[in-house]
């Protein structure tokens, strides 16, 4: 029987790839066969996760880039076609977490919530999508939250821009996922619970009360360990998934149901 989940010859793009679940996920793609192009804005970063996957006898290209920005992304997109002719695998990950309520949150935040989480999954998808329309194929993958479904009480772990962003997610890959399909391309999301990561290490593991209560409520009574993401990212990215299209995979330990 064939490795459903081999990924041999396929080339994956991963935005947010210089640290945590992005370059986690990235080499998970290397280690299942496909070349990666790795995009976020810091470039250093990402030589160092190429260097990574180059060892794992797989191709890497390192390309700085700034979802937000059209042309950025453009030109990104460009990039990664001349060099490997191809995306098979478009794995939006890049994202940030903006703390405050509705009267705290200034325009600006907001605007900067709305422009990397949502704004930024968009202008990949519309660079991206034209290139798996014509090999009448394709694998999106859009990393949402369970906080596009659930919040964090309190005023100071309120992160109302997050939770807006991560719905739109959902919204927009349920859009994509239905008009996409006779194309042959799936496009899903994955609600990731509490993982430790740049985004997290330094606000919410550092919030004494906040773990204690997550650990208590949830049925796994931890958070989210180093590569507990890319089991579900392999799959959704695989041809194990190829009748799977518009599907939220929560992966939270059980937190979301309690």
């Amino acid at each position: 029987m064939s490795n459903m989940f081999d990924l041999t010859g396929k080339v994956a793009v991963v935005t947010g790839a210089s640290s945590g679940l992005g370059r986690d996920a990235a080499l998970s793609y290397a280690d299942y066969g496909a070349d990666v192009a790795l995009l976020a804005r810091r470039k250093e970063k990402l030589d160092e996760v190429a260097r990574e996957i180059e060892a794992k006898g797989r191709k890497a290209i390192p390309i700085a880039c700034d979802v937000s920005d059209e042309a950025s992304v453009k030109a990104a997109v460009a990039e990664v076609i001349e060099h490997f002719s191809k995306v098979d695998i478009l794995l939006n990950n890049a994202g940030i977490a903006v703390a405050g309520t509705v009267e705290e949150l200034s325009e600006a935040d907001w605007d900067k919530s709305m422009d990397i989480n949502v704004k930024g999954l968009y202008l990949m998808s519309k660079y991206v999508v034209p290139h798996m329309k014509k090999q009448k194929y394709g694998k999106i993958v859009n990393i949402a939250s369970i906080n596009a479904i659930i919040a964090d009480k309190g005023y100071d772990l309120a992160r109302h821009a997050y939770n807006t962003s991560k719905a739109a997610v959902r919204g927009l890959t349920m859009g994509m996922a239905a008009t996409f399909m006779e194309e042959n391309i799936t496009v899903n999301s994955i609600g990731p619970g509490l993982f430790e990561s740049e985004m997290t290490a330094d606000s919410l593991f550092k919030h004494e009360g906040f773990m204690k209560l997550y650990n208590g409520l949830s049925p796994a009574s931890r958070p989210g360990r180093k590569g507990e993401l890319n089991g579900t990212i392999i799959y959704l990215s695989s041809d194990a998934s190829s009748y799977v299209t518009s599907q939220h995979i929560i992966v939270d330990g059980g937190f979301s149901i309690v």
